[in-house]
Parts: C-alpha cells; structure tokens; sequence
C-alpha cells in the first residue's frame, strides 16, 4: 500500500511512501494488543506499596490492662489490627509486577496497532524536518497546518531530535519519542500518529532485529 507524503506546512509533497503490508497491512489481533498493553501497563508499575503491620508499628510494648476484673475484652497490645493506630490485616506489600510476553507477540502486537492506525486513516507521514532552535510556536504552526491542533498526537522521529522534542514537550497532548522505542501502547494511545518519513523505515527495520527493547 502507498500513502502521501506531507510537508511540514501541510500541503501535499507530490511524493508517495510504500509501506510494506507485512508491517502496516495486517488483520489486526486484538488478543496480542490486549496482552502487550496489559504487560506495558503492569511493567510502569513500581510495586514499592508497603503498609505496616502488627510486629512493625511502634509502640504497644506494654499490655493496656491486666487480664481479668475488668468486664472487658482482653487486651496485650495497643497495636492490635482492631486498635486505632494499630497493624494494618494483610496489608500491601512490596512486589514485582512486571510481566513478560513472547517476543512474536510483542511482534504482532506492534504490527497489529501499525495496521490499525493505517486502516482508522490515523497515520500521517511527513517530510523529514528539524527547527533551527526549540520554540514551540513553530510547533504549534506545524499542528495547525494538518488541523491536529488539540488532538492527542504522537509524532515518531528518526533519531534524537533536540529541537523538535523540545519544541513540543510543552504541547498538551502531545507526545515525541524515537520511532524504534515506539511500544503498542505508545503507537495506540493516541487519536493521530504523526511520522516522519524516515521513521517508517526506522519502524521497519525495528521488526527485523533479533532483540527487541519495546513491550
């Protein structure tokens, strides 16, 4: 399949990109996209959610009352689960939620979004480009030229770009990453995916390396 490719100030550039159907034009699977972004999701989480219980809250060395005579429930520590300011009952405790897939599914995963955007009409591909220095007005001109403006945007780079990352980190809903480090969950969470034209073969080649970092 061919799509047009844009200039930066929106208008058409004459020029048509092949994208390669093994990576833009599959039959989506859902089941792959639903365990990649669960993975990703679970991955963020930093696990480090610690309450403290009975034997670690301060205090309660000393029994309140004596055991019997007074008509009232036995006590040997003010730090009980059922006191105020007592022990928390199986409570949180650190742990790791990281979850790790097959590799063909991340695969799959990503070609599976790829495809998704191209079939949904959400991908846009642009001239490469670069700013002279960061300055976000420009930016903001260059999301009014395809009238993306206010939409969840995220543009994928062939490389580090200083001054475009930096012209538009202050953007709302925008988002600018690397392409290769472009995960399912980056590629789907978005209402248009902008690339520029060397980070379609940016993503292509990504497919072909044997290790890959994304989820």
């Amino acid at each position: 399949m061919t799509l047009d490719v844009y200039k930066i100030d929106g208008s058409l550039s004459g020029e048509k990109l092949e994208l390669a159907d093994e990576i833009f034009g599959i039959e989506p699977n859902d089941h792959a996209i639903y365990l990649s972004v669960k993975s990703y999701l679970a991955n963020q989480r930093q696990g480090t959610h610690k309450s403290k219980e009975r034997g670690e809250v301060s205090g309660g060395g000393k029994k309140p009352w004596k055991q019997k005579g007074r008509g009232g429930s036995r006590a040997g520590t003010t730090r009980s689960p059922l006191w105020v300011g007592g022990g928390t009952i199986f409570g949180p405790r650190p742990r790791d939620y990281r979850q790790d897939l097959p590799k063909k599914v991340k695969r799959l995963a990503r070609k599976s979004a790829l495809s998704y955007k191209v079939k949904d009409e959400q991908l846009i591909i642009v001239e490469d480009f670069n700013f002279e220095k960061p300055k976000t007005k420009d930016f903001v001109n260059f999301l009014n030229s395809f009238k993306i403006s206010g939409k969840k945007v995220l543009l994928l780079t062939n490389g580090k770009l200083e001054s475009v990352y930096k012209s538009g980190r202050n953007v709302p809903k925008v988002k600018i990453i690397e392409a290769y480090k472009a995960s399912t969950y980056d590629i789907l969470n978005n209402q248009v995916l902008v690339m520029q034209k060397s980070a379609v073969d940016a993503v292509s080649n990504s497919f072909k390396n044997k290790e890959e970092a994304v989820n």
